[in-house]
């Protein structure tokens, strides 16, 4: 899952300070030179994940940058998903490489890379939500309410899915039946089957309710991603609300058409 950069563009602050290999190309920032030498080292594995970075005096004097430039790259390295800083502990790399299509549901994705996880269900019931029926402009305001936490087996939570189905023939019947397995069965056996949509994502910060589901700390930040999924012909399929652990996860998103 990568993030694409763009050329960089010349600050407007002249106290901005850049670096230049008298090449004749635009001159790049002092710091985009650690982002990519400690980039380059990451993906190649060089510095595998959970390997921990020098200190910001050892990059530092390894550079020959100031202290302030050597956290500009670490906050830019961080945005890209490659490591994570703990304070008073450092920065450790979070990137492993691997890419996830949750179009096969997390669990079987993750199950793929050999990360096990246990699924718990805490809500599966009916509910009425009108105002989310009128911003997916469908007829009823009636859902199924799937809610689910996804934890690494002998580790931490590391999600939190919040979905929404069609209460509609035998889906209608979920709650009394229970849910076992991915969510995509009883869909697929309804007849409908994800072809297109469409997804926002954004950081946000955790109620103390998510957070204890979590086993997190309240207002901590979690990456939200709000999708809603629709057949070929257009017929609502699923709205899912997922708070994921930003030290775990990073998007790139393929969706609609052949891609399903």
């Amino acid at each position: 899952m990568g993030c694409v950069k763009e050329d960089p563009v010349l600050a407007k602050d002249p106290a901005q300070v850049y670096f230049s290999d008298m090449s004749g190309q635009v001159p790049r920032l002092k710091h985009e030179r650690i982002v990519d030498a400690l980039t380059k080292d990451i993906r190649g594995g060089q510095l595998p994940r959970g390997a921990q970075l020098p200190g910001e005096h050892a990059l530092a004097a390894s550079f020959e940058v100031s202290r302030n430039t050597v956290r500009q790259a670490l906050t830019e390295l961080s945005s890209r998903g490659l490591i994570a800083t703990q304070s008073g502990k450092g920065s450790f790399v979070t990137f492993d490489g691997r890419t996830l299509d949750d179009r096969l549901g997390w669990t079987k994705a993750l199950a793929k890379h050999g990360i096990d996880t246990v699924t718990t269900v805490i809500r599966l019931e009916l509910v009425v939500e009108p105002d989310l029926a009128e911003r997916l402009a469908v007829d009823s305001p009636e859902f199924v309410a799937v809610d689910r936490v996804r934890t690494i087996v002998d580790g931490a939570p590391i999600s939190y899915e919040r979905s929404r189905i069609p209460a509609i023939g035998a889906l209608r019947e979920l709650p009394a039946r229970g849910l076992t397995g991915s969510l995509y069965a009883p869909l697929h056996a309804a007849g409908l089957r994800v072809e297109q949509g469409e997804e926002w994502v954004e950081l946000v910060r955790l109620t103390e309710e998510e957070a204890a589901l979590l086993s997190r700390e309240p207002g901590e930040r979690f990456l939200c991603t709000r999708r809603c999924s629709r057949t070929a012909s257009g017929e609502f399929v699923e709205h899912v609300e997922s708070l994921l652990d930003p030290d775990r996860f990073r998007l790139h998103i393929l969706f609609g058409g052949d891609q399903f």
